[in-house]
């Protein structure tokens, strides 16, 4: 692939990307990360690409690898490469390889962190404490990131502040429920080129992922059944009409499976010897550890490819099908997120990130939420960028919610 596909694909999303635009505009004249070193670990596709781009138009030196060792489009890497970004990262990166191309952009020096599912937290506090002093601060894009954030912060050993960008409204709201929802489907769909209507979709995990992925399902005609450990969202799967029950029965009437949860080995053997031959299986969450891959891969040394993004695996005399390495499938095999939910996200990582350096003598080494104000900005910029408007409150309705 070229730089000028990679280039057109930018083109074509930052032409859909109003919010960030017009905070690249700003970034441009006031300069708000001058002098510092960004660095980034993301999935680096067309949208990433001009996130990257915003944050070096804020005046800062940019270094970013991929996180996830098979998201990368290389066509947007050697674009981004040439607007100026420094780029260790490439598509289909050995265990080796990714470890590495951290290690490359941390030797940057970097005063600030965008991360994608904890891994650069993690290495700059473990693997390289000599930095810890210069970072100013990180901003988390997902709730897997967070989750092991949070670990870090409650033993005590969290060195900087953390925005938790995942838990901005603008982003677990609406990119994690409609832009997974849409995109994980994008990835099953041109991958198998299958009918879902009528089908048995087993979505594992009720937040707003799981939300997102089983509203989409439904959609598409598919009798939908939702797997979960947590009561409260089993209850309300079961409100929303979905067929709710533990993955061991689930797995007995399951065709397609998408896993959402974010936790290790959700569907492992005892579940695969009692699935259907033929049986689909994918996910959705950050890391290729909800679907129990490896046993397969032990069970059939001889796997293969059957079509691309499809493996095959023979076990207990059926056949099971893995879709993009049991990594995230709307990435693996497709595009991710849409333009429109994507511009939302990375203004809020943009906007979390000038936070960050403008309030850094004040802000403590905690795991620290979006603030309303950001989150305020950035909703009402996508109602403007849509031409839509609403109400406001009047002096009287002010009065009357703060009266007692």
């Amino acid at each position: 692939m070229s730089s000028q596909s990679g280039e057109q694909k930018m083109q074509w999303a930052i032409r859909h990307m109003p919010i960030l635009s017009s905070v690249a505009e700003r970034f441009e004249k006031e300069q708000p990360f001058a002098g510092l070193n960004i660095v980034i670990a993301l999935h680096l596709e067309a949208k990433t690409a001009n996130l990257a781009c915003v944050m070096l138009r804020g005046g800062a030196k940019v270094a970013i690898t991929a996180s996830n060792p098979i998201t990368t489009q290389d066509d947007v890497a050697q674009a981004l490469a040439e607007r100026g970004v420094t780029v260790f990262a490439k598509r289909g990166e050995t265990p080796a390889e990714y470890k590495e191309y951290f290690g490359n952009v941390l030797a940057t020096k970097p005063n600030l962190l965008i991360d994608d599912g904890g891994d650069l937290v993690n290495a700059v506090h473990f693997e390289h404490p000599e930095l810890l002093p210069a970072i100013v601060g990180a901003c988390e894009e997902t709730t897997t990131g967070i989750t092991r954030d949070r670990a870090l912060a409650r033993a005590g050993k969290l060195s900087f502040p953390i925005i938790g960008v995942n838990e901005g409204l603008c982003k677990h709201l609406f990119d994690n429920r409609f832009g997974t929802g849409q995109s994980a489907w994008d990835g099953i769909l041109r991958t198998t080129n299958m009918n879902i209507a009528g089908r048995v979709v087993v979505v594992a995990g009720y937040g707003w992922v799981g939300k997102g992925v089983a509203m989409r399902a439904r959609g598409l005609g598919a009798q939908v059944v939702v797997t979960e450990v947590d009561p409260v969202k089993s209850v309300e799967a079961h409100m929303e009409g979905y067929q709710v029950m533990p993955m061991l029965e689930a797995a007995r009437i399951g065709e397609i499976f998408i896993t959402c949860t974010g936790n290790v080995k959700v569907i492992t053997k005892e579940h695969f010897g009692v699935m259907k031959d033929g049986a689909i299986l994918c996910n959705a969450g950050h890391f290729d550890i909800e679907v129990d891959v490896q046993h397969l891969r032990n069970k059939d040394p001889q796997h293969h490819e059957v079509r691309h993004n499809i493996e095959e695996y023979a076990s207990g005399g059926k056949h099971f099908y893995v879709l993009g390495e049991g990594r995230l499938v709307n990435l693996a095999c497709a595009d991710g997120h849409p333009i429109e939910i994507m511009d939302l996200t990375f203004a809020l990582q943009a906007l979390s990130a000038e936070y960050l350096v403008r309030h850094q003598e004040s802000l403590p080494n905690e795991l620290i939420n979006v603030p309303e104000t950001i989150d305020d900005m950035a909703s009402r910029a996508f109602l403007a960028s849509r031409g839509l408007s609403i109400d406001t409150l009047t002096e009287e309705q002010r009065e009357y919610l703060g009266s007692y």
